[in-house]
């Protein structure tokens, strides 16, 4: 009795077959719609610029009452151990910055962004310095970059508070459009990939098929 060619087919490339590939151009296809929301989410945002600090200011302030909640219960389910009383006080500040932050989201945003202005100040003043004492390889770049950061925290101070309406809901919109862009490129680029190896594991299959027919009608000539 011949064996059967189908029992030695080797699997697809990658050890997929075709119902797992079109499972992972599911997901990566979802991947690719979740991007597109984000994006979305981030241009609406940068119109709205008010609006997403507020909703950013809420958002910030229920992680930080949530994550405090947790952490809270996490605290006396481990009452044993030696870092009890810290794991308490942690909980309880956020637990109290969360309850702040969504009693006052205004007075909250004009703090937090007091709080990036002199960052982005600092952060620009050592970049600056460094870049001076040490002229590295990247000299011009980190250069820009503190110079950059010097000037984008003076402009914050320089229109603060009313700054406070639009900083952080512009960098918040600004985070969800960038995270968008690069989950589309992510999943289109996937999708792409799985693809172009169902192509050649397709064509690979063909032409190990076309072999044993081949070889059989050599032998009966």
């Amino acid at each position: 009795m011949g064996a059967d060619p189908a029992d030695g087919a080797d699997p697809p490339p990658g050890g997929l077959d075709a119902k797992g590939t079109k499972k992972l151009r599911r997901s990566y296809a979802l991947l690719a719609l979740l991007g597109a929301v984000l994006v979305l989410g981030g241009l609406v945002g940068l119109v709205y610029a008010g609006l997403a600090t507020l909703t950013s200011m809420l958002l910030f302030g229920w992680l930080l009452l949530v994550g405090g909640i947790v952490g809270l219960v996490q605290a006396v389910q481990s009452r044993g151990s030696s870092h009890f009383w810290l794991t308490v006080m942690v909980a309880a500040v956020n637990i109290a910055a969360g309850f702040v932050v969504l009693r006052r989201p205004e007075a909250s945003a004009e703090a937090l962004t007091m709080f990036a202005a002199l960052l982005f100040l600092v952060a620009g003043v050592f970049r600056l310095v460094g870049a001076i004492v040490v002229r590295g390889a990247h000299f011009g770049l980190t250069l820009v970059q503190g110079a950059f950061g010097i000037v984008l925290g003076l402009l914050i101070l320089a229109s603060w508070p009313s700054s406070s309406l639009y900083v952080i809901g512009t960098f918040f919109s600004l985070a969800l459009l960038f995270d968008g862009l690069a989950l589309m490129a992510l999943g289109v680029g996937a999708r792409r990939v799985l693809r172009l190896v169902g192509q050649e594991g397709g064509g690979d299959g063909r032409a190990a098929g076309e072999g044993p027919a081949g070889d059989q009608d050599q032998s009966h000539n």
